[in-house]
């Protein structure tokens, strides 16, 4: 018999990617205070990375404990430049202070996906995009913030990549399923070693 698999997200992107991959699943967002969690992390666990692991188990381990019996995908991403992480904007003048310290810089995405059962963690991975962002004018800056509105309020970098969010970068180094927020080849891997994904 093969195991339920669950997505423990509502992020309909992350939704697309298994769905498109041929993979069974039902997406079950998980209850979670991301930054309470995050707060409580001890000094030395707050890095882009360890945030991202951390908050990925977090909703995995929840939504395992209301679904015992299946494999529950938990993932999650940090943006980060250096040691700082970001958090999604909250207002087109914040988005606008976010776009000005990337400007010119390379940053980070740092993409999470686990397995948990039964609240016991399965396997794990993380893997890490570099994102070099153009030296571009203020002029550009404002343009690209009125004709886009308070979509860029919706994610952590105030771009999409599929949209004129691709305008803002001289290069990218990563893999396109991190950029997105899963790592998809690893996960479907793992996914074919438990048995779950017949590909």
């Amino acid at each position: 018999m093969v195991s339920s698999l669950i997505l423990a997200s509502g992020s309909k992107t992350r939704q697309a990617l298994l769905k498109n991959a041929g993979l069974q699943f039902k997406a079950a967002p998980a209850d979670v205070d991301e930054r309470a969690i995050e707060e409580g992390l001890p000094t030395d666990e707050r890095d882009p990375v360890s945030v991202a692991k951390h908050l990925a188990l977090a909703k995995a381990i929840e939504v395992s404990r209301r679904n015992p019996g299946a494999y529950v995908i938990g993932c999650d991403q940090t943006m980060s430049l250096g040691d700082r992480i970001f958090h999604k904007a909250s207002s087109r003048e914040e988005a606008r202070e976010t776009l000005k310290t990337l400007r010119g810089k390379a940053h980070f995405l740092n993409s999470a996906v686990c397995l948990i059962r039964d609240g016991d963690l399965v396997w794990s991975e993380v893997s890490r995009a570099c994102m070099q962002v153009r030296e571009f004018s203020d002029a550009f800056l404002d343009d690209y913030l009125e004709r886009n509105g308070d979509a860029v309020l919706s994610s952590v970098g105030c771009y999409q990549l599929e949209g004129e969010g691709i305008q803002l970068f001289d290069a990218i180094a990563g893999d396109y399923f991190t950029i997105l927020g899963l790592p998809l080849l690893p996960l479907l891997a793992a996914l074919r070693d438990y048995g779950i994904n017949h590909a």
